[in-house]
């Protein structure tokens, strides 16, 4: 196919501005590189904190959107597994070194050389999208593009924090019922775990939800479960969710933070802490994470619950994320 010399995209030019609907050079792929013409782009809770200026060093201006579902129409020089027509999923981490010791050991996505896509790299808010062909994913068939959006970034982040609870978790705990969470007590279900979902006091819809998909308890944050708790997942940007997750954690228990960016986390007694708990964020993900993520997902299944809307209503998506007016998450579609 012809590729236009321009196309539409959505460019944040400085935080705590709207996105503004433009027309910006096509990019062009370098080496290793792919160019994709973008179906479906997953709107994020990071892509908030970015425009909201809680991430301070994004390149701009820049195109957000890190969950990119696309197919291939070009590619630049060098080998590798994808062709022209491939659909292809890319996710947030974008590049990294392949050398330094985190690399080296696995853990790419501690690397502080590390590109991150729709954030120091231009994303997918837009018409098309290069992408380093190495790290971007195959998809399951079973999913279509707006469907398998989410599990770029809410699927690939919430599996990372899920998997960091440990195994040996029989009752878990979720605080913040959006779209990581919605995808991942999906999976903790599956896996014969007893879920217990945390949302903003008061927000019922949120609840009956996630009764739906299967939890054994739904309620407010500001309220002790029935059981306590094996490990709590604390994906809302909320620091104040620490100590109040630690309080309903059995001795031994995990609280791990999923997100990039989260408030303060007031001071709290010891006690808390005490009779070995731990506490532990989640940086980025792995490529490692996000082959078993896409393997489990057809295989459970996970349904993603969506919201679409068009190139032109990103800022309308972002206003109802940031309102909490969302069941699962918003998604880009082109048409």
């Amino acid at each position: 196919m012809s590729i236009p010399a321009t196309m539409r995209a959505m460019v944040l030019d400085a935080p705590h501005t709207p996105l503004r609907l433009r027309d910006v050079p096509t990019p062009r792929p370098g080496p290793g590189q792919l160019l994709i013409r973008v179906h479906a782009c997953g709107v994020c809770r990071t892509d908030l904190h970015i425009v909201d200026g809680e991430l301070t060093q994004p390149k701009l201006p820049l195109i957000l959107g890190h969950e990119i579902v696309g197919s291939v129409v070009a590619a630049g020089p060098g080998g590798g597994p994808f062709r022209s027509g491939d659909r292809v999923g890319v996710p947030w981490l974008g590049t990294t070194c392949g050398s330094c010791r985190y690399c080296r050991k696995g853990a790419e996505n501690l690397c502080a050389a590390a590109g991150f896509t729709g954030y120091t790299l231009d994303g997918g808010f837009a018409e098309y999208a290069v992408a380093d062909r190495s790290y971007c994913f195959a998809l399951p068939p079973a999913y279509r593009d707006a469907e398998a959006a989410p599990l770029l970034c809410a699927g690939l982040i919430g599996y990372r924090t899920y998997r960091l609870a440990g195994d040996a978790v029989e009752h878990l705990g979720i605080y913040g019922f959006g779209a990581a969470a919605h995808i991942i007590a999906q999976i903790a279900v599956h896996q014969g775990k007893q879920v217990y979902a945390f949302t903003r006091p008061g927000d019922h819809a949120a609840q009956a939800f996630a009764r739906r998909l299967g939890v054994a308890w739904a309620g407010d944050s500001t309220v002790a479960p029935p059981q306590p708790l094996d490990a709590a997942l604390i994906f809302a940007p909320v620091g104040a969710l620490v100590p109040a997750a630690l309080q309903v954690t059995a001795r031994g228990g995990s609280v791990v933070c999923g997100g990039i960016h989260m408030s303060d986390i007031p001071a709290f007694p010891y006690e808390l802490l005490w009779e070995e708990r731990l506490v532990r964020s989640v940086a980025n993900l792995t490529r490692r994470d996000g082959e078993e993520l896409l393997a489990l997902a057809p295989r459970v299944p996970v349904c993603t619950a969506i919201e679409t809307f068009v190139l032109e209503q990103a800022n309308q998506a972002l206003a109802r994320l940031r309102a909490g007016e969302l069941q699962g998450a918003a998604v880009l579609v082109m048409p």
